[in-house]
């Protein structure tokens, strides 16, 4: 472990019952470990697809993350350990995250857990070939899987492809209003 990463704290989860949506990421960034807000990597796209996908009214920044409770919205990740990748998780962090991870959602039972990466999602889930969108046969009962792609800057799938899969997201939580 770097001296940069000892120096790192954990991200807080931004949790509560009656969300409409948990964001579920691999770990924290080394900026988000600086910083103690979600996607806070200035190279990382997660505000602009929400914005983008209609999940948000405007364009929010990293410091706001708090303030998405107020919008139905929670974040959590499967390992809490702030890393320069997800190559520097271990297998037991991963194996404490996935237990650790489906005791939250089964206390908060959000009407849908959105995996922000399908590494995540195989990771928590132990299935080997996802699709993008809504899972068919959840872990949780009467809860929702969604399966969205990372907004990391290293996914090598346009802004725009990557918006077009959650507005799937957008489009379930907006017919669920009604």
């Amino acid at each position: 472990m770097s001296e940069q990463e000892t120096e790192l704290r954990e991200v807080d989860d931004h949790l509560d019952y009656g969300l409409s949506v948990v964001f579920i990421g691999f770990n924290p960034s080394l900026k988000s470990g600086e910083t103690g807000q979600h996607y806070a990597n200035p190279r990382n796209r997660f505000w602009r697809i929400l914005e983008g996908a209609g999940l948000t009214p405007r364009l929010y920044d990293p410091s706001e993350d708090r303030e998405l409770l107020k919008l139905g919205y929670g974040f959590t990740n499967i390992v809490s350990r702030p890393t320069r990748g997800v190559e520097d998780i271990t297998r037991e962090e991963y194996a404490k995250g996935r237990l650790e991870l489906h005791a939250k959602l089964k206390e908060y039972r959000p009407k849908v857990a959105c995996f922000v990466g399908k590494g995540v999602y195989t990771e928590y889930s132990k299935k080997s070939k996802v699709n993008w969108g809504f899972q068919p046969e959840p872990l949780i009962p009467e809860m929702h899987e969604f399966v969205a792609p990372s907004s990391s800057g290293l996914v090598r799938m346009s802004l725009e492809e990557i918006t077009d899969i959650y507005r799937h997201l957008q489009t379930f939580l907006s017919s669920e209003i009604v």
